[in-house]
C-alpha cells in the first residue's frame, strides 16, 4: 500500500538550530529512494508504507546517532484505495483549481 505522509522530527536538548538533523534525514529519504520535498516546517515523502516507515524510524535512529537525546516527531499520513494519487497530483489539482 502507498503513503502520502507528512512528518516534523524535531531533536530535542541540542540548541536552537536544527539544520544538520534536518538534513541527516533528508539524507534518509533520499538513500531510501523515496520521493520527498522538504518545506519550512516538515517534509512530505511519499512511497510503499513499510520502507517510508522504515526510513522514519532511520531517521530517528540516525537524529538519535548524532546526538539528539530525545526527538519528537509529528505525522500525518493518507492512503488511498480508490486510484492511485502522487504528492504532484494533488498539488497540481489545487494549481488547475486556482487558474479557474
Amino acid at each position: 500500500m502507498n503513503v502520502m505522509i507528512d512528518i516534523c522530527i524535531v531533536p530535542l536538548g541540542v540548541g536552537v538550530s536544527v539544520s544538520d538533523y534536518v538534513a541527516a534525514c533528508q539524507k534518509v529519504f533520499q538513500e531510501a529512494g523515496l520521493k520527498h520535498e522538504m518545506h519550512a516546517y516538515g517534509t512530505n515523502v511519499e512511497g510503499d508504507w513499510d520502507d517510508v516507515m522504515a526510513a522514519v524510524k532511520r531517521c530517528h535512529e540516525v537524529v538519535h546517532e548524532i546526538g539528539a537525546p530525545r526527538i519528537t516527531t509529528s505525522m500525518r499520513l493518507g492512503t488511498r484505495t480508490d486510484r492511485s494519487q502522487t504528492m504532484d497530483d494533488k498539488v497540481q489539482s489545487v494549481v488547475e483549481k486556482l487558474q479557474q
